[in-house]
């Protein structure tokens, strides 16, 4: 038997929501700190964002303070999926997780190979992980041509993309790790989960405290910091009850929405897509670098999202939901193109050391991931009836499953 279609809770609807409005809110900002890093203004725009408060400049606060929230929000998702969500069925479950494995594996293929020996080798991880605020925003431009499925199917798969892209921040992007800030660190974790699981804490307090130490010790361990955020988040309290308001983990996400979606995520692209576009920046998108990060979210994704999802289900691993069709999968992959916040965030730890590189990679993210965009809204919409019509296509494609 097929799996039913979704039912999406008023706890979804609410992030889905946020993440469509965050979207339009993101390309905002974009243009506007394009236009300003590329006018008269553009080196005093620099230099406001490198401008020191306590020891650290405004950009890495951003980097490094603000987006540990951001993970923090990305945490307590992946929390209510696991337990409550999308990922709580493991039948269900395995779909959208062999859709990141495809979705990581040969994006970041696609540029190893191409990259393998030269210096710019370590942006194998840009093209991996999917922006969750553009891809759900375009998604949304679709309203109810869309079916509900692809809606979770799509947020399941970006939650574990950067699920994916933490774990290679954490492997692959520590070039330095003290041992002693970082046992400090896991004995503060393992405490706040002894005060979840053992004592039963209920109050937000001592662990948004906890995180606070937890965040200062990851960043003096060498592991980056934003990475405290997602600990924190798996020892907050939570309810198996969907709508329970009452659970600390449910709360603070729900409080999460709008400072992540209206200030966080903004604040990310006004400090880092500040890109000066010189003369030669059509040939920067010919190296083997801006290649791969080409070849990686616009081939690599939908392909191995596609293939890995048509490879689980003709094996009978898993099964594609009632309402779903494999054009809404290619679809989906297509969105999961959308790099943004992600892969620019990668390309600042791949080549911190080389404005160039960084400058090349963002120009060739931003276009890529509008052309991810666009041609997967233009996919979707091409694909997916009118509200109300049947679609028998969608009734074939599940039935042979």
């Amino acid at each position: 038997m097929p799996i039913q279609p979704s039912h999406l809770s008023r706890t979804f609807s609410d992030f889905f929501e946020s993440e469509k409005a965050s979207g339009v809110l993101l390309i905002f900002c974009t243009l506007i700190s394009l236009g300003i890093a590329n006018s008269s203004f553009g080196s005093v725009y620099q230099q406001i964002w490198q401008a020191k408060v306590a020891g650290l400049s405004i950009e890495h606060w951003i980097n490094d303070g603000c987006m540990a929230v951001f993970f923090l929000f990305i945490g307590l998702e992946l929390e209510r999926e696991l337990y409550v969500g999308e990922l709580s069925d493991f039948k269900n479950a395995l779909l959208p997780i062999f859709a990141a494995i495809g979705g990581i594996a040969l994006p970041a293929l696609i540029h190893f190979v191409l990259n393998a020996s030269t210096p710019t080798r370590a942006g194998a991880g840009i093209p991996m992980a999917t922006d969750i605020a553009f891809a759900l925003g375009t998604l949304a431009l679709l309203g109810k041509r869309v079916p509900a499925s692809l809606k979770v199917f799509l947020t399941a798969l970006a939650v574990m993309d950067d699920l994916g892209a933490i774990i290679v921040i954490a492997v692959f992007y520590t070039v330095q790790v003290s041992l002693f800030y970082l046992l400090v660190a896991f004995v503060v974790f393992v405490s706040l989960v002894i005060l979840n699981r053992t004592f039963r804490v209920m109050s937000l307090l001592p662990y948004l405290l906890g995180g606070v130490l937890l965040w200062f010790l990851m960043l003096k361990s060498g592991v980056h910091s934003t990475i405290a955020g997602v600990m924190l988040a798996f020892a907050i309290p939570f309810s198996a009850k969907v709508e329970n308001e009452n659970s600390p983990s449910h709360y603070l996400e729900h409080f999460l929405h709008k400072p992540v979606a209206f200030a966080i995520l903004p604040a990310f692209a006004l400090a880092n897509t500040a890109v000066v576009i010189s003369a030669g920046w059509w040939d920067d998108l010919r190296t083997t670098n801006s290649l791969g990060i080409i070849g990686g979210l616009l081939i690599g994704k939908p392909v191995g999202i596609t293939l890995l999802c048509l490879l689980a289900v003709t094996v009978g691993i898993c099964r594609l939901p009632r309402d779903l069709g494999w054009r809404h999968v290619f679809g989906a992959g297509l969105l999961g193109g959308i790099g943004f916040t992600m892969s620019i965030f990668i390309t600042n730890l791949a080549f911190a050391n080389n404005p160039v590189f960084i400058n090349a990679s963002k120009i060739t993210v931003l276009l890529t991931s509008i052309c991810a965009g666009g041609l997967g809204f233009l996919w979707l919409r091409v694909v997916t009836n009118e509200p109300g019509k049947e679609d028998p296509i969608v009734k074939t494609e599940s039935s042979r499953v």
